[in-house]
């Protein structure tokens, strides 16, 4: 599996001064739904979220269910996507995997977030001292290949969803420290923060009412168009045997079944390169549109009716 590299470009969202309102917030689901991309983005991502959540109503099958005589059928009217070559039920197989996906990219990303974003804060806000040790850190962090770092964690800790989400949370949160440093240093330097700063507010104060409430949108956009990359780690490693194991099933583990049998059953490994594709390009395009959504100059094109 190849290095998925996290936080390659950061989404031009310039801060306000002072921090987007409530109202201003309400609006971005509605200017999202207002372009093809977003609506395609947040169909895409809603029925993801759903599949995830109704999985054990949603399924026809038992997942799990070894049926012989059914094995390697292709798709049928009572077999959507066909079975494996245990005879279980493909489309049922999928629709569990899509728990385990969107568990993985959820907690994995907001982990990373949560992490990222406190030591950021306290590098671009803290001493000098301490924003050199935190950035020392994170350069370690980023050096080491992951594909090295995730078999050396499946080898000590074992296969599991929780070692996914450590993996992926170990490795996203230094892009997400780099972005909040950053930004957190800009912001600063503002006037209303400087401002605050000469009235005495505190620096928990200032972090909360001011450079928080401003890097929010960035920090959305990216965790967005982080996700797919998420969703590729988890997949890769269950392909390769170091993620979910049998037999839980995964959108990796169904397609590691179904390579095996490729030229027997070639709707297995189709079925379940869909779902990953499609994952994909609905949380790729919901970044894209959720930046043009709270980016000031889109949406003052947007009103003049300016076509960008």
């Amino acid at each position: 599996m190849m290095d998925v590299t996290t936080n390659t470009l950061t989404p031009q969202v310039t801060p306000a001064a002072p921090a987007a309102n409530a109202r201003s917030w309400l609006r971005v689901p509605l200017l999202v739904w207002g372009t093809g991309m977003g609506r395609f983005a947040l169909i895409c991502v809603s029925v993801m979220i759903l599949g995830a959540v109704f999985a054990p109503w949603l399924a026809p099958h038992d997942p799990f269910a070894i049926k012989a005589a059914l094995r390697l059928k292709g798709p049928s009217i009572a077999y959507w996507l066909g079975n494996d070559q245990l005879g279980r039920d493909v489309f049922s197989r999928l629709i569990y995997g899509t728990r385990i996906a969107m568990t993985v990219a959820f907690l994995g990303a907001g982990c990373a977030l949560l992490i990222g974003t406190l030591l950021g804060l306290v590098a671009g806000y803290g001493p000098r001292q301490l924003d050199t040790l935190l950035m020392l850190l994170c350069d370690s962090v980023m050096s080491i290949p992951m594909i090295l770092f995730a078999l050396a964690a499946v080898t000590v800790i074992g296969s599991s969803v929780s070692t996914i989400i450590v993996i992926v949370m170990t490795f996203m949160a230094p892009g997400y420290f780099r972005v909040v440093r950053s930004q957190t240093r800009v912001l600063r330097q503002r006037e209303y923060v400087i401002a605050a700063r000469a009235m005495g507010a505190s620096p928990f104060s200032v972090v909360t009412r001011h450079l928080l409430p401003n890097m929010a949108g960035t920090l959305l956009v990216l965790v967005a168009m982080d996700i797919p990359a998420v969703i590729a780690i988890e997949s890769g490693l269950s392909f390769l045997g170091q993620g979910v194991q049998a037999p839980n099933a995964s959108w990796g583990t169904v397609l590691n079944d179904g390579y095996a049998w490729i030229r027997q059953a070639p709707h297995i490994v189709i079925a379940a390169g869909a779902p990953i594709i499609i994952a994909t390009l609905g949380f790729t395009f919901l970044g894209e549109a959720l930046r043009d959504a709270l980016d000031p100059r889109t949406t003052r094109a947007a009103k003049k009716g300016v076509t960008r």
